[in-house]
């Protein structure tokens, strides 16, 4: 049955829209700036762009890193990256440039999550309870109110506050799902542009991701426009599908024309490495199954509870677009989080536009013990965790409490802290900020829909903010592998061809080849190999004619698990020019992997 939502005018006061770009502004440029490629996905797609930025149409149209193909996902995050790369050299470098799009893509799917929910909270269907005399809200205001309430939820979302900050393929993806979610729903009163905005996002999917996830969006969206009257149109045939087919095929097309055999093999291992991604893990679904229950839960928190409470309260009403349409894209995200062959969090930042959208519509049913249930649980832990980030950098400043700071030096030895004026002010700003709306929240209780998540929300802006201002320092000092370039980089011979990895993952390749000026090959023997050991492994095997010298061993400070190893091969042929230059796609074409 439909839920009796009894509103008033006044519990649909909308957040002033200077209120809601300055959190959206504010959430998506801390942490993007001033740091180097931290580990592990962020490192490795800052350096599939910077490849591009410095190679040719090759690197452009079949994506490697340093030589080394990458057939996970498509091109488009690429594209986007290597294009601010090269549009702000040699103003802005490398790393910095290729995270500008990261903030616009953010929000961009913060628009579109805005939207959708607008226009669903518009529907007759879900308005609240007319009084005999009054004095409920207009449709557009109850919309306008709901709209606030999503973007509120989809930003109080524990997991989106790294995630929507790193350069990898899964940023390009989440705003190309909002994307979706706002054309399933623009169909409804505006076919024509509904199914074009559907078919451009489907497209943009396809080159963001794999054929797996864009087939699953397909089977979602046909299930919905079965169950949902409201969302069948000719003109998802007629205009969405021929645009999102034209946009998939636009990439392998112009690869297949430009390098056919090179592109027959990369666009075959895209589709396979699709496949594997989710043909399920090796022993058992069980694995990846108590992988999600144990972490999803916290990841999309405070979406998730609120969207169940929604699917039960509007249990009169579950085939309405407000419930169906979410559903849909919620539903076959979650069947592949369950097929994942591997243990990741990678698609769970895809369920949060929908989920945000579902869980907007249990405001209007929440009991009032419930939303301060909500809001005591964000008051004491954002509150509490704010100041344990306070006391922490109080504690790597002065020493004191000396149990923090003797923490600190174990978790990041050789760090040395510093005061940086500007990371302070800012700091001290969201704190007070922080406090003020706590008082305005616990003074005035309001009565409008989203009092509920406006102090989650704020909280954790309160939290990345904090972190990437007085923790960023540290934070940076663990998850990079700049210094360890430079030192390698130090130790390598002028004279050297090329350096074979071993076991070095793709987030150490980039930032090696980026900070250490290395210069890798995949499909040739080198006259250097850099090697990464997590036991104490022996010297290279023996090779004929070949003798192997250990020049330099060492690792990250902060991290005792990885060693690396650096070998130079005695004897090595006298390559024909005396000075190696560093390394550029354009001088050879990449290597397929073993």
């Amino acid at each position: 049955m439909r839920p009796v939502v009894r509103l008033t005018a006044s519990a649909t006061s909308a957040l002033p829209r200077w209120l809601l770009l300055t959190i959206c502004i504010v959430y998506a440029s801390f942490g993007l700036f001033g740091r180097d490629p931290w580990k592990n996905e962020d490192a490795a797609g800052f350096g599939v762009m910077w490849t591009m930025a410095n190679g040719g149409l090759h690197d452009w149209l079949l994506p490697n890193l340093v030589g080394k193909y990458l057939t996970e996902n498509g091109p488009l995050s690429y594209w986007l990256g290597a294009s601010a790369i090269r549009a702000l050299s040699p103003w802005v470098d490398a790393s910095n440039a290729s995270r500008v799009f990261t903030g616009l893509l953010f929000c961009g799917a913060c628009a579109f999550v805005w939207y959708a929910a607008y226009l669903l909270g518009r529907r007759a269907e879900v308005q609240p309870f007319k009084y005999a005399f009054g004095g409920e809200p207009e449709p557009r205001d109850y919309g306008r109110t709901l709209a606030d309430g999503a973007l509120l939820i989809l930003l109080a979302c524990f997991g989106l506050a790294e995630r929507g900050h790193e350069t990898t393929p899964q940023l390009a993806q989440f705003v190309c799902i909002a994307m979706l979610v706002y054309g399933l729903v623009r169909m409804i009163d505006k076919p024509i542009q509904g199914a074009l905005t559907w078919g451009i996002a489907i497209g943009l999917v396809a080159l963001a991701s794999n054929p797996v996830l864009v087939g699953a969006l397909l089977i979602g969206t046909l299930a919905m426009m079965v169950i949902v009257p409201e969302t069948r149109s000719r003109w998802l045939l007629l205009a969405g599908l021929p645009v999102a087919l034209v946009l998939t095929v636009a990439w392998p097309v112009a690869a297949l024309a430009r390098y056919p055999d090179d592109a027959v093999w990369y666009l075959n291992q895209w589709v396979h490495s699709s496949l594997n991604a989710f043909a399920g893990p090796p022993g058992s679904v069980g694995s990846v199954a108590r992988y999600a229950l144990k972490n999803l839960p916290l990841f999309t928190w405070p979406a998730w509870p609120l969207a169940i409470w929604s699917w039960f309260s509007w249990s009169g009403l579950r085939r309405a677009p407000h419930v169906a349409i979410p559903l849909s894209v919620i539903t076959p995200l979650l069947i592949l989080v369950v097929i994942q062959s591997h243990q990741t969090n990678q698609l769970y930042m895809l369920l949060l536009p929908a989920l945000a959208v579902l869980a907007t519509f249990a405001l209007p049913t929440l009991k009032r013990g419930a939303i301060n249930a909500i809001d005591w649980f964000a008051l004491l832990s954002f509150t509490i965790l704010g100041t344990f980030v306070w006391l922490v950098y109080v504690a790597g400043l002065t020493g004191f409490p000396h149990p923090l700071a003797r923490n600190l030096a174990r978790l990041a030895p050789g760090f040395v802290p510093q005061f940086k004026i500007l990371s302070f002010v800012c700091a001290v700003a969201v704190t007070v900020c922080w406090f003020v709306l706590v008082r305005w929240r616990l003074a005035r209780h309001p009565k409008v829909l989203w009092r509920s998540v406006v102090l989650s929300s704020a909280g954790t802006t309160l939290m990345w903010v904090l972190l990437m201002t007085l923790w960023l320092p540290v934070v940076n000092y663990s998850r990079t592998y700049k210094d360890v370039a430079e030192q390698i980089a130090t130790h390598l011979p002028d004279d050297y061809t090329c350096i074979s990895p071993v076991r070095l993952g793709n987030a150490q390749i980039a930032t090696f080849a980026y900070f250490g000026h290395m210069h890798f090959a995949f499909d040739q023997d080198c006259d250097v190999i850099l090697r990464q050991d997590t036991q104490d492994y022996g010297e290279p095997s023996s090779m004929s004619n070949f003798v192997w010298k250990l020049v330099w061993e060492g690792r990250r400070v902060a991290d005792r698990d990885e060693r690396f190893r650096l070998y130079v091969r005695i004897d090595r042929p006298k390559p024909p020019v005396a000075k190696h230059r560093a390394w550029r796609p354009k001088q050879a074409a990449p290597a397929r992997p073993d």
